[in-house]
């Protein structure tokens, strides 16, 4: 039996990269998963590889109240419960400050902050209901410094520490418990096409000053999204949980 038998997860922006990564692992331990995306092809060809009796895919806009409702809504009439939400979703937009508009600024918080503040919202009623359960935001090691081109997606993922300190305060009285994970050096699409437009990064320097010298694979994060899903992480809440190969551990970066 898998860690996560008898759990039934949430998880956004679950269509490619570290999302489709999760999905894919929280079944593989046992849970039944609902995931979200707005990107209907890729998602719905995910679930069709799974199981119908294990995740079912549904079109999710995390910016959006009533897609938030939706989704809540589908997973609770498919699978009767919910215990985990992974607020996965999110977006990169490389450019300096000069160079980016208001707009663009507000369309990255919008989603990556606005979208896991509405999850959480969202899901506290199911999960006390439910009788406790773990909502798990996906940061970056950028929630712990600035990086330049990076000042939307790192305000935003500072942002999510933020909240989660907040949510673990006030949620921990039900029996929830709420995390923040804060992954670096991951390959994953988003992070490939951000990486074309950072014409000023040394790749093999970036890689040589990291004690773990190699990029992450996906999978990585899912392990430690399945130990926070899980009764094994049980009295952790409000805290960070760093996947970067080392890359914050010193000056080297």
């Amino acid at each position: 039996m898998g860690k996560l038998e008898g759990k039934v997860a949430l998880i956004t922006g679950g269509a490619r990269g570290m999302g489709k990564s999760h999905v894919r692992h929280l079944v593989a331990q046992g849970a039944r998963v609902v995931f979200g995306d707005v990107l209907d092809d890729a998602g719905n060809a995910v679930a069709a590889k799974l199981s119908s009796e294990s995740a079912r895919y549904v079109h999710q806009d995390v910016t959006s109240e009533d897609d938030w409702a939706a989704a809540v809504a589908t997973t609770l009439e498919t699978f009767g419960r919910l215990d985990v939400l992974v607020n996965n979703a999110g977006v990169l937009r490389h450019a300096k400050i000069a160079d980016m508009s208001p707009a663009e600024f507000r369309r990255v918080l919008e989603i990556n902050v606005v979208g896991s503040w509405l999850g959480i919202r969202a899901v506290i009623d199911p999960m006390i209901a439910a009788g406790g359960g773990s909502i798990i935001n996906i940061s970056s090691i950028e929630g712990f410094t600035g990086a330049a081109g990076l000042s939307a997606y790192s305000a935003s993922k500072f942002a999510i520490r933020g909240i989660t300190k907040s949510a673990a305060q006030e949620l921990g009285q039900h029996g929830i418990r709420v995390n923040s994970i804060h992954p670096g050096g991951i390959m994953t699409p988003m992070a490939m096409e951000a990486a074309q437009t950072m014409t000023d990064v040394d790749g093999a320097s970036f890689l040589k000053a990291m004690p773990i010298p190699r990029f992450g694979e996906p999978v990585e994060v899912s392990r430690l999204v399945a130990f926070l899903a899980s009764d094994e992480s049980s009295y952790s809440t409000g805290s960070e949980f760093i996947a970067d190969g080392g890359i914050l551990s010193g000056p080297g970066y």
